[in-house]
């Protein structure tokens, strides 16, 4: 039975979501239902697996195939943790989109390629072969690409190209890297390569060709300057791209290759520290000046990325279990401020925030689930964001990397100070705008719940740290 769930998980949404089109073609909201359920399939899916996995259980589906391209998919605690997560605020999302892009053209596409990404995401958390990691991870950027280039301007096509053409490049760089894996190791499966490279040294140039797909993808510095610019996209986009799935893409792989797979050398220990520190500091700065809303949010992401990047890359049983945490948490609230400063864009017909203020009065629910997901961002208790960051940064300083905890403390503080800007901005103060109204039900209720979760994740921080605390032990042998 586990077996069926983790195949319905995967491939109802790929498959689903070619059906949108045809259905939409008959009733938009059959349409829109049908790619709500489909979501909700994986989110299911995945929660079904909870009891097996917790138990300690692996699930595996595969099927050989000619030279190595094995069909293999395993459900572990890391892999059902990111399908849980990526899904739950994907489907948030969805609904979002009901009232969102009902007025905009190209809605049968829209529909199909979010459904699409997302049931994509969901097949390269369960891959277990590195040729379907990659070839599921093409199919995000193919889906990005479109969805980046969804209201067609001229300048929004060539922002599209742009973010297609360096994460496809990176892509490119990192089937090179699995392709030295496979000449060393023999094999593309995951767990035949672990148990090869439990008594030979990984070698640094697959390692250097994977970290560059893996930092293309995740928006890290110095190929992060496509992930702001992808701001021209549908906000329910931007919300899939900066917080549910795509940039998350890269630290899962990095986790799932370089944790749980491939044992790092050292330096590396060191080296991806200090990459993700300059990434985290420098966007971090770009987000205090910026007036653009969705980039100030966009550049916040860069920076948090990083500190996902520092817990692992740490690879104390403390860092990465704040790394998991970080990827729940900062998926949630970012994706809640993408999804207020959507209905913020809307009501008001613009995304500089000098031009806004006061619009707390008119748009009050909107206001305080944005502060309330601003909150988690910042680390403030009792928001779940406040454990993320502090198991990150206790990890670190307990490993001895007091340079690079200090440093990451400066980008926290930074953080504090962009976000109450942007928060101060638009909806505190004089208003400079007239007829601004709340958002509709249902996009207010999405950003309602999605704050809410960002709370109750802390309050109960239990629940989700237990299973952090499992996947981690599963995830490093302890």
């Amino acid at each position: 039975m586990e077996q069926y769930y983790l195949f319905v998980s995967i491939f109802v949404p790929v498959i689903g979501s070619f059906l949108l089109p045809a259905v939409g073609k008959f009733s938009e909201r059959v349409r829109n239902l049908s790619a709500l359920l489909f979501v909700l399939v994986s989110l299911f899916g995945a929660l079904a697996l909870v009891p097996a996995v917790m138990a300690g259980r692996v699930i595996n589906i595969a099927i050989p195939l000619p030279l190595g391209f094995n069909f293999a998919f395993t459900a572990d605690m890391l892999a059902v943790f990111m399908a849980i997560v990526s899904s739950l605020v994907g489907s948030i999302i969805v609904l979002y989109s009901f009232d969102y892009i009902s007025h905009y053209d190209n809605r049968n596409e829209y529909y199909l390629m979010v459904v699409l990404f997302l049931g994509s995401m969901m097949g390269l958390v369960y891959s277990a072969n590195l040729i379907f990691i990659y070839l599921f991870w093409e199919i995000t950027a193919i889906a990005s690409w479109r969805l980046i280039g969804f209201f067609r301007e001229p300048i929004h096509v060539l922002r599209a190209d742009k973010a297609f053409l360096v994460t496809v490049f990176g892509a490119l760089m990192m089937l090179l890297g699995f392709i030295f894996i496979y000449n060393t190791a023999g094999s593309f499966d995951l767990a035949a390569i672990k148990v090869y490279f439990k008594t030979n040294p990984v070698p640094n140039i697959a390692v250097i060709l994977i970290l560059f797909g893996i930092l293309s993808k995740s928006a890290t510095l110095p190929f992060h300057t496509w992930l702001p610019d992808a701001g021209v996209a549908p906000s329910p986009v931007t919300a899939l791209l900066h917080a549910a799935v795509l940039v998350k893409i890269g630290v899962y792989v990095f986790a799932r290759l370089f944790i749980v797979t491939l044992p790092l050398t050292p330096q590396w220990n060191v080296i991806i520290p200090v990459i993700a520190a300059v990434s985290a500091l420098v966007s971090a700065g770009a987000a205090l000046v910026e007036t653009d809303m969705k980039r100030i949010i966009a550049y916040s992401t860069v920076s948090q990325i990083g500190f996902i990047f520092l817990g692992f890359a740490i690879g104390t049983e403390v860092g990465v279990a704040g790394a998991l945490l970080y990827i729940l948490m900062h998926g949630l609230a970012k994706g809640g401020l993408f999804l207020c400063a959507g209905i913020v864009e809307q009501n008001t017909k613009t995304k500089d925030i000098t031009r806004m203020g006061g619009l707390i009065r008119t748009m009050p629910v909107t206001a305080i689930s944005f502060l309330a997901c601003a909150f988690s961002v910042m680390g403030i208790p009792p928001f779940g964001g406040f454990f993320s960051k502090y198991l990150v940064f206790s990890g670190t300083a307990n490993s001895g990397h007091l340079f690079i905890a200090a440093t990451f403390l400066v980008g926290a503080i930074l953080t504090i100070m962009y976000l109450l800007r942007i928060f101060n901005l638009i909806f505190m103060g004089e208003s400079h705008l007239a007829n601004v109204k709340e958002g509709s039900q249902t996009m207010v209720v999405s950003v309602a719940v999605l704050a809410g979760l960002s709370l109750l994740c802390g309050i109960c921080i239990k629940y989700p740290s237990e299973f952090v605390q499992s996947a981690v032990k599963q995830m490093m042998g302890l």
